[in-house]
Protein backbone atom coordinates (compact mmCIF):
# COMPACT_ATOMS: atom_id res chain seq x y z
CA UNK A 1 0.00 0.00 0.00
CA UNK A 2 1.28 3.21 -1.16
CA UNK A 3 0.79 6.83 -0.01
CA UNK A 4 0.58 9.32 -3.15
CA UNK A 5 1.43 13.15 -2.28
CA UNK A 6 3.95 13.25 0.29
CA UNK A 7 5.43 9.35 0.73
CA UNK A 8 6.38 7.73 4.33
CA UNK A 9 10.04 7.84 5.44
CA UNK A 10 11.51 5.00 7.21
CA UNK A 11 14.28 7.15 8.87
CA UNK A 12 12.38 8.97 11.52
CA UNK A 13 12.75 12.26 11.70
CA UNK A 14 15.51 13.88 14.27
CA UNK A 15 14.11 17.74 14.22
CA UNK A 16 11.82 19.07 17.16
CA UNK A 17 7.62 18.67 16.31
CA UNK A 18 6.00 21.79 15.01
CA UNK A 19 3.02 22.58 14.22
CA UNK A 20 1.95 21.81 10.49
CA UNK A 21 1.03 25.86 9.80
CA UNK A 22 4.39 27.19 11.10
CA UNK A 23 6.82 24.66 9.92
CA UNK A 24 5.60 25.36 6.59
CA UNK A 25 7.56 28.67 5.88
CA UNK A 26 9.38 28.46 2.90
CA UNK A 27 12.75 29.47 4.79
CA UNK A 28 13.84 28.71 8.21
CA UNK A 29 14.57 31.29 10.57
CA UNK A 30 13.19 34.90 11.03
CA UNK A 31 13.76 37.52 8.75
CA UNK A 32 17.14 40.02 9.09
CA UNK A 33 18.15 43.38 8.00
CA UNK A 34 16.20 46.45 8.29
CA UNK A 35 14.22 46.33 5.32
CA UNK A 36 12.57 43.01 5.54
CA UNK A 37 12.16 43.20 8.99
CA UNK A 38 9.88 46.26 8.66
CA UNK A 39 7.88 44.26 6.00
CA UNK A 40 7.41 41.40 8.52
CA UNK A 41 6.93 43.30 11.22
CA UNK A 42 4.78 46.37 9.88
CA UNK A 43 4.00 46.23 6.33
CA UNK A 44 2.23 43.00 6.27
CA UNK A 45 1.71 42.68 10.20
CA UNK A 46 -1.49 44.36 11.52
CA UNK A 47 -0.90 44.21 15.02
CA UNK A 48 2.67 46.03 14.39
CA UNK A 49 1.11 48.54 12.37
CA UNK A 50 -1.66 49.33 14.99
CA UNK A 51 1.10 49.53 18.10
CA UNK A 52 3.29 51.36 16.36
CA UNK A 53 0.75 53.90 14.53
CA UNK A 54 -0.93 54.22 18.23
CA UNK A 55 1.86 54.83 20.26
CA UNK A 56 3.59 57.59 17.22
CA UNK A 57 0.38 58.96 16.69
CA UNK A 58 -0.61 59.43 20.30
CA UNK A 59 3.12 61.20 21.17
CA UNK A 60 2.57 63.48 17.73
CA UNK A 61 -0.39 65.13 19.40
CA UNK A 62 0.96 65.83 23.02
CA UNK A 63 0.55 69.32 23.83
CA UNK A 64 4.38 71.01 24.18
CA UNK A 65 5.30 74.25 25.80
CA UNK A 66 8.25 75.71 26.52
CA UNK A 67 9.09 76.39 29.98
CA UNK A 68 10.56 79.56 29.81
CA UNK A 69 7.60 81.08 27.39
CA UNK A 70 9.57 80.36 24.48
CA UNK A 71 6.60 80.01 21.95
CA UNK A 72 8.63 80.08 18.68
CA UNK A 73 10.83 77.23 20.21
CA UNK A 74 7.66 75.03 21.04
CA UNK A 75 5.87 75.59 17.39
CA UNK A 76 8.79 74.52 15.74
CA UNK A 77 9.18 71.28 17.63
CA UNK A 78 4.89 70.84 17.31
CA UNK A 79 5.35 71.45 13.19
CA UNK A 80 2.63 68.69 11.97
CA UNK A 81 3.93 65.31 11.85
CA UNK A 82 7.46 65.73 13.34
CA UNK A 83 7.18 64.64 16.95
CA UNK A 84 5.23 61.55 15.39
CA UNK A 85 7.76 60.75 12.81
CA UNK A 86 10.56 60.85 14.99
CA UNK A 87 8.78 58.42 17.36
CA UNK A 88 7.69 55.93 14.22
CA UNK A 89 11.63 55.64 13.49
CA UNK A 90 12.69 55.39 17.33
CA UNK A 91 10.21 52.35 17.47
CA UNK A 92 11.04 50.79 14.53
CA UNK A 93 14.98 52.08 13.73
CA UNK A 94 15.82 52.91 16.86
CA UNK A 95 17.16 56.32 15.21
CA UNK A 96 16.33 59.18 14.44
CA UNK A 97 18.45 62.57 12.48
CA UNK A 98 16.46 65.93 13.50
CA UNK A 99 18.44 68.57 11.19
CA UNK A 100 17.82 71.58 11.82
CA UNK A 101 17.24 74.50 9.14
CA UNK A 102 18.04 77.91 9.50
CA UNK A 103 16.03 80.75 7.95
CA UNK A 104 17.52 84.13 6.18
CA UNK A 105 17.55 85.70 9.69
CA UNK A 106 19.77 83.01 11.13
CA UNK A 107 17.15 81.96 13.44
CA UNK A 108 15.97 78.21 13.55
CA UNK A 109 13.10 77.86 11.22
CA UNK A 110 12.29 74.23 10.87
CA UNK A 111 13.42 70.43 11.50
CA UNK A 112 13.76 68.52 9.18
CA UNK A 113 13.76 64.65 9.82
CA UNK A 114 16.33 62.18 7.45
CA UNK A 115 15.21 58.89 7.08
CA UNK A 116 17.52 57.02 9.64
CA UNK A 117 18.30 53.44 7.49
CA UNK A 118 20.26 56.00 4.88
CA UNK A 119 22.16 57.52 7.47
CA UNK A 120 25.80 56.55 9.13
CA UNK A 121 27.82 57.93 11.74
CA UNK A 122 31.09 59.48 11.20
CA UNK A 123 33.35 58.77 14.89
CA UNK A 124 36.66 61.32 15.25
CA UNK A 125 39.98 59.36 16.68
CA UNK A 126 38.45 59.34 20.07
CA UNK A 127 34.99 57.43 19.09
CA UNK A 128 32.87 60.66 19.51
CA UNK A 129 30.55 61.14 16.01
CA UNK A 130 31.66 64.91 14.40
CA UNK A 131 29.36 63.96 11.02
CA UNK A 132 26.78 61.90 9.76
CA UNK A 133 26.66 60.85 5.93
CA UNK A 134 23.40 60.64 4.31
CA UNK A 135 22.98 58.36 1.19
CA UNK A 136 20.66 58.02 -1.11
CA UNK A 137 20.23 57.60 -5.10
CA UNK A 138 24.11 56.75 -4.88
CA UNK A 139 25.35 60.17 -3.91
CA UNK A 140 26.78 61.13 -0.17
CA UNK A 141 25.71 64.16 1.40
CA UNK A 142 28.08 65.11 4.74
CA UNK A 143 25.94 66.75 7.36
CA UNK A 144 28.20 68.04 10.05
CA UNK A 145 27.22 67.88 13.52
CA UNK A 146 28.15 71.34 14.25
CA UNK A 147 28.48 74.32 12.49
CA UNK A 148 31.69 76.73 13.10
CA UNK A 149 30.54 78.58 15.88
CA UNK A 150 30.29 75.16 17.61
CA UNK A 151 26.18 74.97 17.11
CA UNK A 152 24.29 71.80 17.49
CA UNK A 153 22.68 71.38 13.62
CA UNK A 154 21.48 68.03 13.89
CA UNK A 155 19.98 65.74 16.57
CA UNK A 156 20.87 62.21 16.83
CA UNK A 157 18.01 61.05 18.76
CA UNK A 158 18.17 57.38 19.56
CA UNK A 159 16.89 54.34 21.76
CA UNK A 160 18.89 52.13 24.21
CA UNK A 161 21.52 50.06 23.06
CA UNK A 162 23.88 49.09 25.53
CA UNK A 163 26.23 47.19 23.33
CA UNK A 164 26.38 49.69 20.77
CA UNK A 165 28.02 53.59 21.23
CA UNK A 166 26.98 55.10 18.15
CA UNK A 167 23.43 53.84 17.01
CA UNK A 168 20.58 52.39 18.86
CA UNK A 169 18.39 49.88 18.86
CA UNK A 170 14.99 49.26 17.90
CA UNK A 171 11.68 46.88 18.02
CA UNK A 172 11.94 44.78 15.45
CA UNK A 173 14.58 42.23 16.51
CA UNK A 174 12.46 41.51 19.48
CA UNK A 175 9.08 41.81 17.60
CA UNK A 176 10.28 40.03 14.07
CA UNK A 177 9.62 36.01 15.46
CA UNK A 178 6.45 37.24 16.94
CA UNK A 179 5.28 38.82 13.68
CA UNK A 180 6.98 36.04 11.58
CA UNK A 181 4.32 33.64 13.52
CA UNK A 182 1.66 35.73 13.61
CA UNK A 183 1.75 36.10 9.49
CA UNK A 184 2.36 32.32 9.00
CA UNK A 185 -0.90 31.65 10.85
CA UNK A 186 -2.96 34.00 8.86
CA UNK A 187 -0.99 32.53 5.75
CA UNK A 188 -2.31 29.07 7.29
CA UNK A 189 -5.96 30.38 7.59
CA UNK A 190 -6.05 31.38 4.22
CA UNK A 191 -4.68 28.12 2.48
CA UNK A 192 -7.53 26.56 4.66
CA UNK A 193 -9.83 28.77 3.26
CA UNK A 194 -8.90 27.95 -0.17
CA UNK A 195 -9.34 24.10 0.08
CA UNK A 196 -12.92 24.59 1.85
CA UNK A 197 -11.74 25.40 5.26
CA UNK A 198 -10.56 21.86 6.17
CA UNK A 199 -7.17 20.16 5.58
CA UNK A 200 -6.23 17.66 2.64
CA UNK A 201 -6.17 14.33 2.12
CA UNK A 202 -4.35 11.46 0.65
CA UNK A 203 -4.56 9.10 -2.04
CA UNK A 204 -4.24 5.24 -1.17
CA UNK A 205 -3.56 3.15 -4.09
CA UNK A 206 -3.83 -0.59 -3.46
CA UNK A 207 -4.88 -2.45 -6.27
CA UNK A 208 -4.65 -5.90 -3.80
CA UNK A 209 -1.97 -7.81 -6.49
CA UNK A 210 0.90 -5.77 -5.05
CA UNK A 211 1.54 -3.22 -8.55
CA UNK A 212 2.02 0.64 -8.27
CA UNK A 213 0.85 3.23 -10.82
CA UNK A 214 3.13 3.89 -13.41
CA UNK A 215 5.40 7.10 -13.83
CA UNK A 216 2.17 8.40 -16.52
CA UNK A 217 -0.60 7.42 -14.70
CA UNK A 218 1.06 9.05 -11.43
CA UNK A 219 1.45 12.75 -13.40
CA UNK A 220 -1.92 12.64 -14.92
CA UNK A 221 -3.41 11.58 -11.73
CA UNK A 222 -1.80 14.61 -10.09
CA UNK A 223 -2.55 17.38 -12.98
CA UNK A 224 -6.01 16.25 -12.71
CA UNK A 225 -6.55 16.71 -9.05
CA UNK A 226 -4.89 20.35 -9.49
CA UNK A 227 -6.69 20.96 -12.04
CA UNK A 228 -10.02 20.03 -10.73
CA UNK A 229 -10.41 19.51 -6.75
CA UNK A 230 -8.38 21.92 -5.53
CA UNK A 231 -8.94 25.82 -4.86
CA UNK A 232 -12.40 27.51 -3.06
CA UNK A 233 -14.06 27.31 -6.67
CA UNK A 234 -14.05 23.32 -6.21
CA UNK A 235 -14.89 22.91 -2.90
CA UNK A 236 -17.70 20.04 -2.52
CA UNK A 237 -17.21 18.22 -5.97
CA UNK A 238 -17.02 14.68 -5.74
CA UNK A 239 -14.46 12.88 -6.67
CA UNK A 240 -14.58 9.80 -9.11
CA UNK A 241 -11.90 6.96 -7.92
CA UNK A 242 -11.34 4.05 -9.96
CA UNK A 243 -8.91 1.50 -10.36
CA UNK A 244 -8.04 0.28 -6.37
CA UNK A 245 -8.11 4.29 -5.50
CA UNK A 246 -9.39 5.38 -2.37
CA UNK A 247 -9.49 8.43 -0.54
CA UNK A 248 -8.39 9.15 3.22
CA UNK A 249 -9.22 11.68 4.92
CA UNK A 250 -6.67 13.82 7.28
CA UNK A 251 -7.44 15.51 10.04
CA UNK A 252 -5.92 17.75 12.37
CA UNK A 253 -3.89 17.02 15.37
CA UNK A 254 -4.69 19.06 18.80
CA UNK A 255 -0.98 20.69 18.25
CA UNK A 256 -2.34 21.96 14.85
CA UNK A 257 -5.57 23.11 16.17
CA UNK A 258 -3.99 25.33 18.80
CA UNK A 259 -3.08 27.71 16.06
CA UNK A 260 -6.00 30.17 17.62
CA UNK A 261 -4.64 30.54 20.80
CA UNK A 262 -0.32 30.57 19.49
CA UNK A 263 -1.70 33.56 17.42
CA UNK A 264 -3.14 35.59 19.96
CA UNK A 265 -0.33 34.91 21.86
CA UNK A 266 2.10 36.13 19.31
CA UNK A 267 -0.17 38.83 19.11
CA UNK A 268 0.50 39.41 22.65
CA UNK A 269 4.18 39.01 22.49
CA UNK A 270 4.12 42.03 19.37
CA UNK A 271 2.44 44.85 21.40
CA UNK A 272 4.40 44.27 24.51
CA UNK A 273 8.00 44.46 21.95
CA UNK A 274 6.45 48.07 21.58
CA UNK A 275 5.23 49.10 24.73
CA UNK A 276 1.63 48.81 24.30
CA UNK A 277 -0.88 47.18 26.34
CA UNK A 278 -2.61 44.25 24.05
CA UNK A 279 -5.92 45.21 25.02
CA UNK A 280 -5.28 48.84 23.12
CA UNK A 281 -4.31 46.71 19.82
CA UNK A 282 -7.91 44.75 19.85
CA UNK A 283 -6.98 41.27 21.19
CA UNK A 284 -9.91 39.51 22.25
CA UNK A 285 -10.31 38.43 26.27
CA UNK A 286 -10.00 41.80 28.04
CA UNK A 287 -11.35 43.98 26.01
CA UNK A 288 -13.72 46.29 28.89
CA UNK A 289 -14.04 49.99 29.55
CA UNK A 290 -12.12 49.45 32.72
CA UNK A 291 -9.32 47.37 31.29
CA UNK A 292 -9.06 50.09 28.08
CA UNK A 293 -8.85 52.97 30.71
CA UNK A 294 -6.09 51.71 32.94
CA UNK A 295 -4.49 50.72 29.48
CA UNK A 296 -4.14 53.89 28.84
CA UNK A 297 -2.76 55.54 31.20
CA UNK A 298 -0.09 52.84 31.87
CA UNK A 299 0.68 53.86 28.34
CA UNK A 300 0.97 56.76 28.57
CA UNK A 301 3.08 57.03 31.63
CA UNK A 302 5.23 53.68 31.09
CA UNK A 303 6.00 54.56 27.01
CA UNK A 304 4.79 57.80 25.22
CA UNK A 305 5.71 60.39 28.25
CA UNK A 306 9.14 58.39 28.85
CA UNK A 307 9.85 58.76 25.56
CA UNK A 308 8.99 62.11 24.56
CA UNK A 309 10.76 63.15 27.59
CA UNK A 310 13.90 61.87 25.49
CA UNK A 311 12.85 63.12 22.33
CA UNK A 312 12.01 66.99 24.13
CA UNK A 313 15.41 66.42 25.95
CA UNK A 314 17.34 66.03 22.30
CA UNK A 315 15.35 68.88 20.40
CA UNK A 316 15.14 71.10 23.27
CA UNK A 317 19.42 70.90 23.75
CA UNK A 318 19.77 71.62 20.09
CA UNK A 319 17.78 74.41 19.86
CA UNK A 320 19.55 75.99 22.98
CA UNK A 321 22.30 76.46 21.00
CA UNK A 322 20.31 79.06 18.79
CA UNK A 323 17.99 80.28 20.53
CA UNK A 324 19.03 80.41 24.42
CA UNK A 325 18.17 77.94 27.17
CA UNK A 326 15.44 75.91 25.91
CA UNK A 327 13.49 73.93 27.98
CA UNK A 328 10.37 71.55 26.44
CA UNK A 329 7.70 69.70 28.05
CA UNK A 330 4.13 68.16 27.89
CA UNK A 331 1.39 69.75 29.59
CA UNK A 332 0.14 66.68 31.09
CA UNK A 333 -2.80 68.44 32.58
CA UNK A 334 -4.34 68.37 29.41
CA UNK A 335 -4.35 64.64 28.49
CA UNK A 336 -7.68 63.44 29.52
CA UNK A 337 -6.25 59.62 30.30
CA UNK A 338 -4.22 61.36 33.50
CA UNK A 339 -6.79 63.61 35.11
CA UNK A 340 -7.59 60.81 37.91
CA UNK A 341 -3.80 61.45 39.04
CA UNK A 342 -4.07 65.06 38.63
CA UNK A 343 -6.93 65.58 40.19
CA UNK A 344 -5.62 62.95 43.14
CA UNK A 345 -1.91 65.14 43.65
CA UNK A 346 -4.30 68.01 44.15
CA UNK A 347 -6.24 66.33 46.87
CA UNK A 348 -2.93 65.38 48.21
CA UNK A 349 -1.32 69.05 48.04
CA UNK A 350 -4.31 70.57 49.01
CA UNK A 351 -4.26 68.51 52.34
CA UNK A 352 -1.33 69.31 53.24
CA UNK A 353 -1.81 71.86 56.14
CA UNK A 354 2.28 72.39 56.76
CA UNK A 355 2.80 73.75 52.94
CA UNK A 356 2.69 77.41 52.45
CA UNK A 357 0.05 78.62 49.17
CA UNK A 358 3.42 79.75 47.07
CA UNK A 359 5.22 75.85 47.77
CA UNK A 360 1.75 74.78 47.07
CA UNK A 361 1.69 76.58 43.69
CA UNK A 362 5.06 75.33 43.19
CA UNK A 363 4.36 72.01 43.62
CA UNK A 364 1.44 72.01 41.17
CA UNK A 365 3.66 73.66 38.42
CA UNK A 366 2.21 77.12 38.65
CA UNK A 367 4.16 80.56 38.53
CA UNK A 368 4.35 82.45 41.88
CA UNK A 369 1.39 84.22 42.33
CA UNK A 370 2.89 88.49 41.60
CA UNK A 371 1.91 90.58 44.42
CA UNK A 372 -0.65 93.61 44.64
CA UNK A 373 0.76 96.83 43.92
Amino acid sequence: MRFWFGRKSAAPDARPYAPAWLSARESEGFARGYETQFDEVFRRNPVGQRAVRLVAGMLGALPIYASKGDERAAAIVSADGLLESIAAQLLLHGNSYAQLIVGDDGAPAEIFILRPERVSVVADERGWPTAYLYRVAGRVTRFEARDPLGRMQLAHLKSLHPRDDHYGMGCLDAACPAATVHNGAARWNKALLDNAARPSGALVYDPGDGTTLSTDQFTRLKDELSAEFSGSGNAGRPLLLEGGLKWQALGMTPADMDFVALKEGAARDIALAFGVPPVLVGLPGDATYANAREAGRALYRQTILPMASRILSGLGTMLSDWMGPVKLAVDTDQLSELAEDRSKLWEQVGAASFLSEEEKREQLGFAAKREEA
